[in-house]
């Protein structure tokens, strides 16, 4: 094993650049992921006729796909039906699209725990559907929703490395390359990788944990 000439500058600094781009990608389908799992969620709580069925199933259906199978699906098959999308896209895409099904699942949950006398009270003292939906429980809801969806989106940080299979030049397929220059940089350049996935989620953990305290 090789830690010096592995820990070179160039070395390191290509896989901080690898490591950009997971952070990229991954902030990007966080934030899309979350917007469309609440909107699914709501449907699917609100049972809104036909197209809460028509959400149910394509949710179930891509929770029980792999998500590996989603990336290879949105960089091979779309581009095949004219849907064409640059890799770091394709990489988003397919993030958002499964990890949106993970989480819809935690809101609904969230949603769901919320008790039916508060609902009924807030409908009851002239509060519509809408604004009981929006003042009363989805707040309550998120808040107890934190830990969960949290520990979704560390998962998702995670699952960047997947990306690898379509060339995305994220931290893992930074470090293959690296790697690959010299058998000695094999085990010194995968547990530098370790370290920057431990370090991104550890201090996500924490401060989703202090978060959770506060609300």
């Amino acid at each position: 094993m090789d830690f010096i000439g592995a820990y070179s500058y160039d070395n390191v600094m290509y896989l901080l650049q690898g490591l950009g781009v997971s952070i990229a990608v991954a902030a990007a389908a966080i934030v899309l992921s979350f917007i469309l799992a609440c909107l699914l969620a709501i449907i699917r709580y609100a049972r809104i006729p036909v197209l809460s069925q028509i959400v149910t199933v394509c949710v179930e259906t891509i929770r029980n796909l792999p998500l590996l199978l989603i990336i290879f699906f949105v960089y091979f098959a779309l581009p095949e039906v004219g849907i064409k999308m640059s890799v770091f896209t394709s990489a988003i895409v397919a993030l958002t699209i499964f990890e949106a099904a993970m989480i819809s699942e935690i809101v609904r949950a969230g949603l769901l725990s919320i008790d039916k006398g508060q609902i009924e009270a807030a409908r009851s003292s002239g509060l519509s559907y809408i604004q009981t939906l929006r003042f009363i429980t989805l707040p309550q809801a998120l808040r107890r929703m934190v830990p969960p969806i949290v520990g979704q989106f560390i998962s998702l940080i995670k699952d960047t490395s997947l990306t690898v299979i379509i060339s995305l030049p994220e931290l893992m397929h930074s470090a293959k390359v690296v790697s690959g220059q010299n058998f000695n940089y094999v085990i010194p350049i995968y547990l530098l990788a370790a370290l920057f996935y431990f370090i991104i989620n550890f201090t996500i953990s924490s401060v989703a944990k202090r978060i959770e305290v506060r609300v």
